[in-house]
């Protein structure tokens, strides 16, 4: 969440359409987190429990067009991935198992 007093930052590429797999839905409802505020996240480049290795590739994937990664844990711990393409044509939520 941006503090009232912080600028968000803006989108840093584009989602394309937006798919989420059925278990990532029920896992969210669960959670009563929204997709959206999941989405921003990822297109604001908060890229969430990526590795190291997997949030320079991100940076990099912003300069190249290959594949952008986020993976964050909703309120109850399930663990949620999204991921966009490489051409920015589809964006979606998925659990790490339905990979």
């Amino acid at each position: 969440m941006v503090a009232s007093n912080e600028t968000p930052r803006p989108p840093r590429f584009l989602l394309g359409q937006i798919c989420a797999t059925p278990g990532a839905i029920e896992a969210m409802q669960e959670a009563g987190q929204a997709p959206l505020e999941l989405l921003q996240r990822h297109q604001r480049g908060d890229w969430g429990q990526v590795c190291p290795e997997d949030s320079q590739a991100n940076e990099q994937a912003l300069q190249d067009g290959s594949r952008i990664l986020s993976v964050y844990s909703l309120s109850t711990g399930t663990v949620v991935w999204i991921i966009t393409e490489a051409d920015r044509s589809v964006t979606t939520i998925l659990l790490p198992e339905e990979y």
